[in-house]
């Protein structure tokens, strides 16, 4: 049986009801990638007020690694509400918070004691962290990168690279904030080829601290193993290590992003482990709670251990039902399955990709590390300019033939995706084929001018 069942067209009435309502009652400023409004969701599948099944393809933007509504998670978020829903782990604490704490420090990369502080997004856990780095080395420095994003709040968006729509009108942003370049190989800005290039966006950095920026004073920097907003680029393998490398010459600390790359969204609980890279501080979010407002900061002890009592916190954070759901996905993630599962499902992706960079002109680039894959769409593939429209008209084709997808990438012409790693070979196939026919959609647009 199809995965996908269209009652209407796409928006279908109800939800262009209640679009008319948004409009009126919500900013201009939050956006929506698709004007449907979901009445539930189950797995990978989400159906809207009209009744229409359609597949996510978009996770809730990488949240929903475990799949919607997951039964272990359900029963374990309602067993708290039995008990409390709220007492704030400041005032009154609760054993869920603790035993999080210890299995984060057990599950993330490193051999030496670490702690775990809990908030309520990535943004928040971003700023957390480099607050932990000031703190600890007394240094006030970030270094960050292009084509990074980090968040939305006033420091996550002073490290976050793209200017419309997240930067433009929301300034002046933090000062000592430094950025590089990322390993952006398919747009390498030094014009070189991987590997005769050695990494050179390593070695540039170097460079980079002989005419910017005093590497002494630099307290960390902040880098996503995977670009996620940015494009899901992926770097190639020894540039994380190098770089690590490179910020211990420095005395620098590494604060790895993994808000939207960890929970087996690589193949690997996090994306670190693919070098075997030891961050100082690591950065987790989105999948860790499955929905619920839950986001993570785990390091070294004494680096977390810095600021004094009192110094980190917040009324919300580490709620008792998001620590609930965690430990619920945590459960899920024991066995090994769903590492196996991402795996497998990023292959699957990726040879199709691979028939659509065969087939379709508009396909620059195809790049994956586990079911992380990225997509690039470009006009032309000897200029590469970006194909920004028609990645538009492609997630909105999408959406109408009953998929939902996002963009990303600066110039926003990446198809990235983000399925549930539970999603079953029929259902990701059945998507696979929608994308094949919205390519051919694009190219017959295109022919026609």
């Amino acid at each position: 049986m199809a995965a996908i069942h269209l009652r209407t067209a796409i928006p279908g009435p109800r939800s262009r009801a209640l679009m008319v309502r948004r409009a009126a009652a919500v900013p201009r400023g939050v956006a929506h990638a698709t004007p449907v409004f979901a009445a539930s969701a189950a797995g990978a599948r989400v159906v809207d007020v009209d009744g229409n099944v359609l597949l996510d393809f978009t996770g809730g933007i990488g949240v929903m690694n475990v799949g919607h509504s997951d039964e272990h998670v359900l029963e374990a978020v309602k067993a708290q509400l039995d008990r409390f829903t709220h007492t704030c782990f400041s005032v009154a604490p609760y054993e869920s918070y603790v035993a999080l704490a210890e299995r984060l420090a057990a599950l993330t990369p490193g051999t030496f004691a670490k702690k775990a502080l809990f908030v309520n997004s990535g943004a928040e856990a971003i700023e957390n962290a480099v607050k932990i780095a000031r703190h600890a080395t007394g240094r006030p420095g970030v270094l960050c990168f292009e084509d990074g994003f980090h968040g939305r709040t006033l420091l996550a968006l002073s490290l976050t690279s793209k200017v419309h729509p997240y930067k433009a009108g929301f300034g002046p942003f933090v000062n000592n904030v430094w950025r590089v370049p990322y390993a952006y190989c398919y747009r390498c800005p030094y014009s070189r080829t991987y590997p005769d290039c050695a990494t050179a966006c390593v070695s540039a950095i170097e460079d980079y601290f002989k005419r910017h920026v005093d590497p002494k004073t630099l307290a960390a920097v902040v880098v996503e193993p995977v670009l996620g907003e940015g494009g899901f680029v992926v770097p190639p393998l020894g540039y994380l290590s190098q770089l690590s490398a490179l910020c211990r010459k420095h005395g620098m600390l590494v604060i790895a992003d993994e808000v939207q790359t960890g929970f087996g969204r690589t193949g690997r609980m996090f994306a670190c482990e693919h070098e075997g890279v030891e961050p100082d501080l690591l950065v987790t979010a989105k999948s860790l709670a499955a929905g619920l407002p839950l986001a993570a900061v785990v390091g070294r002890a004494d680096l977390m251990d810095a600021p004094g009592v009192g110094g980190l916190g917040g009324t919300y954070a580490g709620s008792p039902l998001a620590c609930a759901a965690a430990h619920a996905v945590l459960d899920r993630f024991e066995s090994g399955e769903l590492l196996r599962r991402s795996e497998e499902i990023g292959a699957r992706i990726e040879e199709r990709a691979r028939e659509w960079a065969r087939q379709f002109a508009c396909v620059g680039d195809v790049r994956r590390r586990g079911a992380m894959v990225g997509v690039e769409l470009v006009h032309n593939r000897e200029t590469r300019e970006p194909a920004k429209e028609e990645t538009d008209d492609f997630v909105r084709f999408a959406a109408e033939r009953g998929v939902l997808l996002i963009a990303a990438g600066t110039f926003g012409n990446v198809i990235r995706f983000l399925t549930p790693l539970t999603i079953s070979e029929a259902e990701l196939d059945e998507g696979l084929d929608v994308m094949t026919g919205c390519f051919a959609s694009i190219a017959a647009h295109t022919a026609a001018y």
